[in-house]
């Protein structure tokens, strides 16, 4: 994973931002940045995955489509394994049906967001999720 703005000090909640489409995990990654977070970010789940054990996150935001491995297998996977199972997993995705939905959720899922996404909302639900304080950076395009 690399990271995002500047260094990460331990007093920050960290978050690891997973999507291969760049523009969408960089647009996430500064609107986390902006919001006060430390972010890492990795193009595909295997780069978090590789990570996991020396860079563990607060929250993982993690798009359904990945290439390498599936977004929904990965959260499953995360979920049965004792040392990552209490990181909460914030599912992105392109995917408005009930069942996509519905699936994000019984893989484990603690939020499920539509894309394009609502960066603020986003934000305050990962500040809900780590307990952080603070307000919410809007960024109007």
């Amino acid at each position: 994973m690399t990271r995002a703005g500047s260094e990460a000090d331990g007093r920050r909640p960290t978050v690891a931002v997973v999507d291969d489409d760049r523009e969408v995990r960089q647009a996430v990654s500064d609107a986390l940045t902006s919001a006060g977070f430390a972010v890492r970010q990795a193009p595909h789940a295997l780069k978090l995955v590789s990570a996991l054990e020396v860079d563990r996150p607060a929250v993982i935001v993690l798009d359904v489509v990945n290439s390498w491995i599936d977004g929904l297998g990965l959260c499953r996977a995360l979920k049965r394994n004792v040392e990552f199972c209490e990181i909460p997993i914030v599912i992105v995705s392109g995917k408005s049906e009930p069942e996509s939905i519905r699936a994000a959720f019984q893989a484990g899922a603690a939020a499920y967001f539509l894309k394009p996404l609502d960066l603020s909302r986003l934000v305050a639900r990962i500040r809900e999720m780590t307990g952080s304080a603070g307000t919410v950076t809007e960024r109007r395009t």
